[in-house]
């Protein structure tokens, strides 16, 4: 079915009835600004951008749009990194910006409800502010709306002990692409009730419908953190020692691998001082959290051990708060980074914890073969290896036809390590074509009948997951 990708005076008129006009957007300059997000350089012009800031306009927006056939583009803060809140139909872009209220904070029940423009950084501030935490941390966290880390089901340091965004999740409202509203579960602990509407949300990327609210779990602040960096001269070594860490019963509340490249990108990047030998090949980023110190300072005596048999240097720990915040820092400015370097395809590669060494070792391997460099960093303790691929100097010819055989080897090698292609940044538009790797041609159509149920006319977020 073809959409409508233009809007006419008409249809400007009733979006403008429903948000008020002062709430659409319709200058070439705002319409660029809401045409990308941190998805390579790519952009897509929608024609016009609503801001609604109730689930009544989301409402009479996407009935609007539906009968109309107008491809519609949900859209947070833009700090994407699949390309998943781009208007490639054009259309209407829906952000959602102005649904940007914590509504309750219930301390009985450790629960809150919000809309999904706030902030991640402002939730958990706000929930901290009364001896609760909302773990999930994605290095956006500063600028990414809650409403979009549902969308990608967004992940974070924090993971590899907490859990990702759908583990703290209870309950959603959500509008239709025919514009009903729903709620997708209870607000409780254990739910057997039917199907499970609100994990099929989570993480379908703004393509079976939009959030309006979200009940999240909330868990007691942990009061106290250790943090240690641990320099290796072998970056295949210290992905051997992560999953050594676990096995030895430890889970820390952070582990995160760095390589030496995205250190020198890094530490250019930030006014960011630790001490780097020629010979330091990758690093550990360590942080074990809780409510004792001692068990805490016992805990990282023991990792140290782990560490030094994997053949570390010198293992340094963050003494203050300053000292903590800056590695901290560090670590959250890769990506950054490396695209104030260069233009990059990040590859949001995921396996099995002890297959880190060979998923690292076969990704310089497929990049020498298909020439091209990449940065390596991530989530070691969760097995989400973040794989940046520089252009540098490549060619137009290199870039689009050689970089995408060796993504797709890479996505193999991945899948045949148990793993798969995404583990926290989503399909959006430029995994898409990738979808036939980790799924078979049932599962996929398993997937797409599932979209075409929730919408029938293909209006929302369309060009996104599949090809």
């Amino acid at each position: 079915m073809e959409l409508i990708t233009e809007i006419n005076p008409t249809l400007l008129n009733e979006l403008s009835a429903i948000v008020g006009s002062s709430h659409i957007l319709q200058s070439r300059e705002d319409r660029e600004i809401y045409g990308q997000d941190e998805t390579e350089d790519l952009q897509f012009m929608p024609a016009v951008v609503v801001k609604p800031a109730t689930a009544g306009e989301v409402s009479s927006i996407l009935r609007l749009a539906n009968r109309e056939k107008i491809a519609v583009t949900p859209r947070g803060a833009g700090t994407g990194l699949s390309g998943g809140a781009l208007p490639v139909f054009g259309g209407i872009v829906l952000s959602t910006e102005r649904l940007n209220r914590i509504l309750e904070i219930d301390e009985r029940n450790l629960q809150a409800t919000v809309e999904p423009g706030v902030i991640n950084q402002v939730f958990r501030d706000a929930v901290e502010a009364r001896g609760l935490f909302y773990p999930p941390d994605p290095a956006s966290r500063g600028s990414c709306f809650l409403g979009g880390n549902l969308a990608e089901n967004a992940g974070g340091p924090k993971a590899v002990k907490y859990g990702t965004t759908k583990d703290y999740v209870l309950n959603c409202e959500v509008v239709l692409p025919t514009g009903e509203i729903i709620w997708t579960g209870a607000n409780v602990l254990k739910n057997s009730t039917g199907y499970n509407l609100t994990q099929l949300i989570i993480g379908s990327e703004g393509t079976l419908g939009i959030i309006t609210k979200i009940v999240f779990r909330l868990i007691p602040l942990p009061t106290q953190n250790l943090l240690m960096l641990v320099p290796f001269f072998s970056p295949e070594k210290a992905c051997e020692a992560v999953s050594a860490v676990f096995r030895a019963g430890f889970t820390p509340s952070a582990m995160e691998f760095m390589e030496r490249d995205a250190i020198d990108f890094v530490l250019k990047f930030v006014d960011v001082k630790i001490p780097v030998k020629e010979e330091h090949m990758a690093h550990l980023l360590i942080e074990v959290d809780g409510h004792d110190l001692e068990v805490l300072f016992k805990d990282c005596e023991r990792i140290s051990e782990i560490m030094y048999s994997h053949e570390c240097d010198e293992v340094m720990f963050a003494d203050t708060a300053q000292q903590k915040s800056d590695l901290w820092r560090m670590r959250r400015a890769v990506g950054e980074a490396v695209k104030s370097h260069s233009v990059y395809k990040e590859e949001d590669t995921v396996v099995p914890r002890a297959e880190l060494p060979v998923l690292l070792r076969g990704v310089k391997e497929i990049g020498r073969k298909y020439g091209f460099k990449s940065v390596c960093y991530g989530h070691a303790g969760d097995g989400n290896l973040h794989v940046n691929i520089i252009r540098d100097n490549m060619s137009e010819e290199d870039w689009n036809h050689k970089v995408p055989m060796g993504i797709r080897e890479i996505f193999h090698l991945c899948v045949q390590l148990k793993g798969t292609i995404s583990g926290e940044h989503g399909i959006g538009y430029v995994q898409k074509t990738y979808m036939d790797i980790p799924f078979n041609t049932s599962q996929l159509a398993i997937q797409k009948g599932i979209k075409t149920l929730f919408d029938p006319n293909g209006i929302l977020n369309p060009g996104k997951m599949f090809v």
